[in-house]
Protein backbone atom coordinates (compact mmCIF):
# COMPACT_ATOMS: atom_id res chain seq x y z
CA UNK A 1 0.00 0.00 0.00
CA UNK A 2 2.97 2.31 0.54
CA UNK A 3 3.19 2.86 -3.33
CA UNK A 4 -0.68 3.56 -3.90
CA UNK A 5 -1.50 8.00 -3.55
CA UNK A 6 -2.38 9.00 -0.82
CA UNK A 7 -6.00 10.41 -1.11
CA UNK A 8 -6.80 13.73 -0.20
CA UNK A 9 -8.73 14.59 3.22
CA UNK A 10 -6.77 11.75 4.98
CA UNK A 11 -4.73 12.17 8.24
CA UNK A 12 -1.60 11.20 6.31
CA UNK A 13 0.97 14.09 4.16
CA UNK A 14 0.98 14.39 0.64
CA UNK A 15 4.18 12.59 -0.58
CA UNK A 16 7.47 14.87 -1.26
CA UNK A 17 7.50 16.55 -4.42
CA UNK A 18 10.21 15.81 -6.48
CA UNK A 19 13.07 18.29 -7.19
CA UNK A 20 13.05 21.31 -9.03
CA UNK A 21 15.46 23.12 -11.28
CA UNK A 22 17.98 22.26 -14.51
CA UNK A 23 17.76 18.84 -15.99
CA UNK A 24 20.36 16.77 -13.73
CA UNK A 25 21.06 19.90 -11.92
CA UNK A 26 21.14 19.53 -8.10
CA UNK A 27 18.40 21.04 -6.08
CA UNK A 28 19.67 23.35 -3.97
CA UNK A 29 21.01 22.67 -0.83
CA UNK A 30 19.24 23.17 2.63
CA UNK A 31 20.15 25.93 4.71
CA UNK A 32 20.44 26.26 8.60
CA UNK A 33 20.19 29.01 11.20
CA UNK A 34 21.07 32.07 9.53
CA UNK A 35 21.58 31.15 6.21
CA UNK A 36 24.46 28.78 6.72
CA UNK A 37 24.73 25.19 5.31
CA UNK A 38 23.52 22.63 7.72
CA UNK A 39 26.25 19.88 8.83
CA UNK A 40 26.72 17.00 6.86
CA UNK A 41 26.93 13.60 8.08
CA UNK A 42 30.07 11.72 7.62
CA UNK A 43 28.01 9.34 4.99
CA UNK A 44 26.95 12.53 2.98
CA UNK A 45 30.57 13.72 3.14
CA UNK A 46 31.56 10.25 1.82
CA UNK A 47 29.23 10.28 -0.74
CA UNK A 48 30.11 13.37 -1.98
CA UNK A 49 33.37 13.00 -2.27
CA UNK A 50 33.05 9.93 -4.27
CA UNK A 51 30.68 11.93 -6.66
CA UNK A 52 33.74 14.41 -7.21
CA UNK A 53 36.08 11.89 -7.64
CA UNK A 54 33.88 10.62 -11.07
CA UNK A 55 33.43 14.31 -12.28
CA UNK A 56 35.43 15.21 -15.28
CA UNK A 57 36.13 18.62 -16.01
CA UNK A 58 34.94 17.43 -20.08
CA UNK A 59 31.90 16.90 -18.39
CA UNK A 60 31.16 20.23 -16.30
CA UNK A 61 32.08 22.20 -19.51
CA UNK A 62 29.54 20.46 -22.15
CA UNK A 63 27.04 21.27 -19.27
CA UNK A 64 28.01 24.82 -19.23
CA UNK A 65 28.03 25.44 -22.91
CA UNK A 66 24.33 24.25 -23.04
CA UNK A 67 23.08 27.11 -21.36
CA UNK A 68 25.59 29.86 -22.59
CA UNK A 69 24.94 28.83 -26.28
CA UNK A 70 21.01 29.01 -25.22
CA UNK A 71 21.49 32.89 -23.75
CA UNK A 72 23.44 34.09 -27.63
CA UNK A 73 20.74 32.53 -29.25
CA UNK A 74 18.21 34.21 -27.30
CA UNK A 75 20.46 37.45 -27.68
CA UNK A 76 20.86 36.88 -31.50
CA UNK A 77 17.55 36.51 -32.77
CA UNK A 78 14.70 37.45 -30.17
CA UNK A 79 13.89 41.59 -31.16
CA UNK A 80 13.32 42.57 -27.80
CA UNK A 81 16.40 40.99 -26.19
CA UNK A 82 18.78 41.42 -29.39
CA UNK A 83 22.73 42.59 -28.20
CA UNK A 84 24.37 41.21 -30.68
CA UNK A 85 27.24 41.67 -28.73
CA UNK A 86 26.50 39.28 -26.28
CA UNK A 87 25.56 37.38 -28.45
CA UNK A 88 29.20 36.90 -29.78
CA UNK A 89 30.73 36.80 -26.63
CA UNK A 90 28.67 33.32 -26.64
CA UNK A 91 29.86 32.05 -30.04
CA UNK A 92 33.61 32.99 -28.64
CA UNK A 93 33.09 31.53 -25.62
CA UNK A 94 31.55 28.32 -26.97
CA UNK A 95 34.34 28.15 -30.01
CA UNK A 96 37.15 28.23 -27.32
CA UNK A 97 35.73 25.66 -25.40
CA UNK A 98 34.80 23.17 -27.92
CA UNK A 99 38.52 21.49 -27.92
CA UNK A 100 37.51 20.41 -24.02
CA UNK A 101 33.89 18.89 -25.38
CA UNK A 102 33.67 15.31 -24.90
CA UNK A 103 34.45 13.87 -27.98
CA UNK A 104 31.04 12.23 -28.69
CA UNK A 105 29.18 15.84 -28.04
CA UNK A 106 31.34 17.77 -30.03
CA UNK A 107 29.55 17.49 -33.81
CA UNK A 108 26.47 18.31 -32.14
CA UNK A 109 27.88 21.30 -30.08
CA UNK A 110 29.72 22.69 -33.15
CA UNK A 111 26.76 22.78 -35.88
CA UNK A 112 24.78 24.81 -32.72
CA UNK A 113 28.10 27.28 -32.99
CA UNK A 114 27.73 26.95 -36.58
CA UNK A 115 24.04 27.89 -36.29
CA UNK A 116 24.46 30.58 -34.24
CA UNK A 117 27.52 32.07 -36.53
CA UNK A 118 24.70 32.57 -39.62
CA UNK A 119 22.11 33.73 -37.41
CA UNK A 120 24.03 36.60 -36.12
CA UNK A 121 25.87 37.10 -40.15
CA UNK A 122 22.15 37.71 -40.50
CA UNK A 123 21.39 40.00 -38.04
CA UNK A 124 25.17 41.76 -38.03
CA UNK A 125 24.00 41.97 -41.70
CA UNK A 126 20.78 43.85 -40.88
CA UNK A 127 22.44 47.28 -40.34
CA UNK A 128 20.86 47.12 -36.80
CA UNK A 129 22.93 50.46 -34.98
CA UNK A 130 25.82 49.89 -37.80
CA UNK A 131 25.88 52.55 -40.65
CA UNK A 132 26.75 51.09 -44.06
CA UNK A 133 24.86 47.67 -43.29
CA UNK A 134 23.01 45.64 -46.00
CA UNK A 135 19.71 46.63 -47.06
CA UNK A 136 18.58 42.83 -47.09
CA UNK A 137 19.20 39.52 -44.95
CA UNK A 138 21.94 37.48 -46.98
CA UNK A 139 22.77 40.69 -48.87
CA UNK A 140 26.49 41.45 -49.79
CA UNK A 141 29.06 40.01 -47.95
CA UNK A 142 31.21 43.07 -47.04
CA UNK A 143 27.69 44.08 -45.11
CA UNK A 144 28.73 42.40 -41.60
CA UNK A 145 31.77 43.79 -40.00
CA UNK A 146 34.60 42.54 -39.53
CA UNK A 147 33.02 40.04 -41.93
CA UNK A 148 35.71 37.91 -44.39
CA UNK A 149 35.05 36.97 -48.53
CA UNK A 150 32.02 34.22 -47.08
CA UNK A 151 30.05 37.20 -45.12
CA UNK A 152 30.16 34.59 -41.77
CA UNK A 153 32.02 36.11 -39.01
CA UNK A 154 34.33 33.62 -37.39
CA UNK A 155 35.14 33.31 -33.99
CA UNK A 156 39.32 34.56 -33.91
CA UNK A 157 38.83 35.98 -37.38
CA UNK A 158 40.09 32.31 -38.74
Amino acid sequence: MESEEIKHGGAEEAPPQPPTGPEGAPPEPPTGPEGAPPELTEEEMRQLEEQLRKVRIEDVILQGLVPVLNLAARRIAKDDERDLGQGKAGIDAAQAMLDYVPEEARAQIQQAISELQLLYAKYAGEGEGEPGGSDAPGGPASAASGAGDSGLWTPGSH
